[in-house]
């Protein structure tokens, strides 16, 4: 891909992130005006809508595994798993409206986004079980409920329009759950 093909492409899906994040319903033309190109350039790098918010879902899916992955070396695993529950719930609301706008285009998850997805829980999975043997968590909390919390707490808090203090008390007692019993 040429250069200038590139920074396109790079500033449609930051300028897609943006305006899919704030608003399900908002338009391949307001991408197009926010990015700086026409219609034209987003279609030859996307040909539909959903294409580009399949994109824009994989990618942020993505950068959440990686950030899971560069925390998985921290000094501090504690920190690390309940900064890393506390990134996933506080930017939940514009993943889950990308993901909604996904679903009012009549599609679901393609293969690039439910592989990102997969990794996102397998990094995840990796913070848990490091933040377990610190001790900073519960042992008897298994993957399977504590990914529950982490995306009813997601859920919840985008649905009833957290603010964050509130949010932030909420997750303080999912932590105190979360930790060991003295």
């Amino acid at each position: 891909m040429r250069a200038d093909a590139r920074d396109n492409r790079a500033r449609i899906m930051t300028a897609a992130d943006e305006v899919f994040g704030r608003s399900p319903s908002a338009s391949t033309d307001d991408v197009a005006r926010l990015a700086g190109v026409g219609i034209a350039t987003v279609f030859r790098h996307f040909p539909t809508k959903t294409e580009l918010l399949e994109a824009v879902l994989t990618l942020r899916l993505e950068r959440l595994r990686d950030r899971a992955l560069e925390l998985a070396d921290s000094d501090d695993p504690g920190t690390a798993f309940f900064g890393f529950f506390t990134q996933v719930v506080s930017e939940s609301a514009s993943k889950l409206a990308i993901a909604e706008a996904l679903g009012a285009a009549g599609s679901v998850a393609g293969a690039d986004a439910r592989q990102a997805g997969s990794g996102l829980r397998e990094a995840f999975d990796g913070l848990l079980t490091r933040a377990q043997r610190a001790g900073a968590v519960r042992k008897d909390a298994e993957f399977p409920e504590v990914y529950a919390l982490l995306i009813g707490a997601s859920r919840g808090a985008t649905a009833t329009g957290l603010e964050p203090d509130i949010r932030d008390r909420m997750l303080a007692l999912i932590y105190d759950g979360l930790k060991p019993r003295s």
